[in-house]
């Protein structure tokens, strides 16, 4: 069994401003994407130029925070926003979804597709694989702040269980903050990253994106703690989470599949036009 080292949430202070590792866990989530962004930039397939990477950013951070926000609020807490609706403004107390995330990050790209006229699939396409280390740092940043952590685990069975400072039940759970780090961070990112290293049909970097993230926040739902004012949603066992992940895993295969078949048909007019 193991102790969380109970970090001070609070990672430097000057006078009365306090930095908090959750911040600076942000800050280099949008750091790493802004690099991963320009060193994309530079590839002959890429739909973006490294001068329009800056605006990327800008557009993917408000819609990282609007959207985690209001995802927060609707999914996980609506009833209080019906009886508070000045509540979704009050970020300072804490609250962020990531499918809001996503959903928000989508729309950004989409308006800034838009704006720049690069078609929609190619921008999601060019975002898909710069999220994921971003996301494992944002889980990185709830170990750190002891935020989110995981059911209670047999020590016998799980030797690396972990007992959090600030549980008030002080039983051993499952450090699932960093099973998230190694799924939806590191791993997600070495699949898609790589898959997008040549080029694709349009679409499917992004419907693998949204398809193997489901997946693993589907299963690492089975190790986390449901949040506290919900419990279980379905069947006894079935998590916000997993409801949440499955229309993502569903949308993704679906346009893996889609891209594939639209270039088979691209294909196909190519040769038939060739031979006649």
């Amino acid at each position: 069994m193991l102790t969380h080292p109970n970090f001070d949430p609070i990672a430097l202070s000057i006078g009365p401003v306090s930095i908090h590792w959750y911040g600076i866990m942000y800050l280099l989530a949008f750091s790493t994407a802004w690099w991963l962004a320009s060193r994309r930039a530079g590839f002959d397939h890429s739909p973006l130029k490294k001068s329009q990477v800056d605006d990327l950013i800008f557009y993917g951070a408000l819609g990282v925070v609007l959207g985690g926000r209001f995802g927060y609020v609707i999914f996980y807490n609506f009833d209080k926003f019906l009886e508070q609706p000045l509540w979704l403004f009050k970020v300072w107390q804490g609250g962020m979804s990531f499918h809001g995330g996503l959903l928000g990050v989508v729309v950004a790209m989409l308006i800034y597709a838009r704006r720049i006229k690069v078609d929609a699939g190619r921008m999601l396409d060019f975002v898909a694989p710069i999220v994921p280390l971003g996301l494992g740092m944002g889980r990185l940043g709830n170990f750190i702040g002891q935020e989110l952590w995981g059911r209670a685990a047999d020590v016998s069975a799980v030797p690396w269980a972990m007992v959090f400072p600030a549980d008030p039940e002080g039983l051993p759970r499952h450090p699932s903050q960093l099973y998230q780090l190694g799924l939806e961070g590191i791993l997600l990112f070495l699949i898609v990253y790589g898959f997008s290293a040549k080029p694709r049909p349009m679409w499917s970097v992004g419907g693998l994106f949204i398809a193997c993230y489901g997946v693993f926040r589907f299963i690492v739902e089975f190790f986390r703690q449901p949040d506290s004012h919900i419990g279980f949603d379905a069947l006894g066992w079935l998590t916000r989470g997993q409801i949440l992940s499955l229309p993502m895993i569903v949308t993704g295969i679906v346009v893996v599949v889609y891209a594939y078949r639209q270039q088979s048909v691209l294909l196909g007019s190519s040769q038939k036009g060739k031979s006649s």
